[in-house]
């Protein structure tokens, strides 16, 4: 079973990968826009802050958004746990993603 800290990174590696498609289609953040909208009705008022730091990234623009969500710090970490940038990959995209890690990341 992965440590917390190796989920962590895994998801630092996932958010860079969306981050590069993010930079080839600035579109894609409304999508992101779009399940923050859905999320706030849905889920855990406790989410809501780190929600609410979402969109005020999302409203400072794709290069302040894109900054902290290829962050290596505890805090970029903890928002990661409730990103709505990691719905921008495909269901082929994350297969192939996790696929990718579990291989470079199995014990030897």
């Amino acid at each position: 079973m992965p440590t917390h800290q190796e989920l962590d990174q895994r998801s630092l590696a996932l958010h860079c990968i969306v981050a590069d498609k993010v930079r080839k289609d600035a579109h894609l953040l409304d999508k992101a826009r779009a399940t923050l909208q859905r999320w706030h009705q849905t889920v855990s008022p406790r989410t809501f802050v780190y929600l609410d730091e979402w969109q005020r990234l999302l409203d400072q623009g794709e290069q302040a958004c894109l900054a902290v969500a290829t962050e290596d710090s505890e805090h970029a970490a903890a928002l990661r746990q409730a990103s709505p940038l990691a719905c921008l990959l495909t269901p082929k995209e994350r297969f192939e993603f996790l696929k990718s890690w579990k291989m470079q990341h199995a014990p030897h």
